[in-house]
């Protein structure tokens, strides 16, 4: 029986394992595959602590939910198969759900990079009418994924970005990236309140990484502010780093107009966002936004998953 090395979630309670498995086999109208690159993701790591809702329900099950490939004739291809695994040397795919990666293009940025650009690539181009020259304030800016949320936005064309979060020195960092402000979202809720009144009252979309009560203020704070209650504003919810509900006013809705939406993929036709990977990998392996891999060996998945990564970065386990 020929064997892979592979790394296993045996426990919900403990880090996947490196170990050897059998290998697996194509069956009908499915493909082989090479994997390269895998990123060590908060969704990976939720999915292998049984907190996610592609968490598997049987154990032992493959660590990991994206990966770049190598397929049987050379070519690269980026795959997500959240909930089957990917951290293994070989795995099976359904063909139809391969990303084409240009040639050239560097398997470990592409790994750190694709799923934080994710959510705020797949809201602005599939939830929201964005167009080229409106202004979008990202809540929650100095993560991983804010972060990329305003190379993001710059990328596809807004006129206006500005950053919100709570690390100064990443906000400052931030406008070396093209964040054309940045507010500070600091314990003191009077003077964050009236930061984002200043900065942000005309803003067109909202990518909000942050909910809760954070939210809550800052939704006050935008529309208490706005001159044009009449322009719309879409308020978009994608991370819940302060909370997983909010208590609004119905009067902050009747008196603006004012959107609330969520952006995910049970959100969008996979069709949809299928036709969305594919630009978002060609634009990143053109250079136009990068996350830096930290990149481990396989067979050290456990300090790969014990590691923290810094702001800007991205842990990445090398196959």
């Amino acid at each position: 029986m020929s064997m892979i090395n592979a790394a296993l979630v045996e426990s919900f309670d403990e880090p996947p394992h490196f170990r050897s498995i059998p290998a697996p086999e194509a069956g009908p109208g499915q493909e082989m595959v090479d994997v390269l690159a895998v990123g060590v993701h908060p969704a990976t790591r939720g999915i292998a602590a049984g907190k996610h809702y592609t968490s598997p329900e049987v154990l032992p099950a493959l660590a990991g939910a994206d990966a770049v490939v190598r397929r049987a004739d050379g070519r690269l291809g980026y795959v997500m198969v959240m909930g089957a695994g990917t951290l293994a040397e070989r795995i099976v795919i359904d063909p139809a759900a391969v990303i084409p990666v240009p040639d050239g293009a560097d398997p470990a940025t592409l790994a750190a990079t694709m799923n934080p650009a994710l959510s705020s690539w797949g809201a602005l181009r599939t939830r929201v009418p964005f167009q080229a020259g409106q202004s979008v304030l990202v809540h929650g800016a100095t993560g991983n994924a804010g972060s990329m949320a305003v190379k993001v936005a710059k990328h596809l064309g807004a006129g206006r970005v500005i950053a919100a979060g709570r690390n100064r020195t990443r906000l400052d960092e931030l406008v070396d990236q093209g964040a054309d402000a940045v507010v500070q979202l600091v314990p003191d809720e009077a003077a964050t309140a009236a930061a984002l009144a200043e900065v942000a009252a005309e803003v067109d979309v909202v990518l909000d990484y942050v909910w809760g009560a954070p939210t809550e203020l800052a939704m006050r704070a935008v529309l208490g502010a706005r001159t044009q209650h009449t322009r719309l504003l879409d308020w978009v919810q994608i991370g819940g780093m302060g909370g997983d509900a909010i208590t609004l006013s119905g009067h902050a809705l009747r008196s603006n107009a004012f959107r609330i939406l969520g952006s995910g993929f049970g959100s969008v036709d996979m069709q949809v966002m299928q036709r969305e990977f594919t630009e978002l990998v060609a634009a990143i392996a053109a250079g136009g936004m990068a996350v830096r891999p930290h990149p481990f060996p396989l067979d050290q998945v456990e300090t790969a998953w014990a590691h923290q990564d810094a702001p800007g970065e991205r842990t990445v386990i090398l196959l």
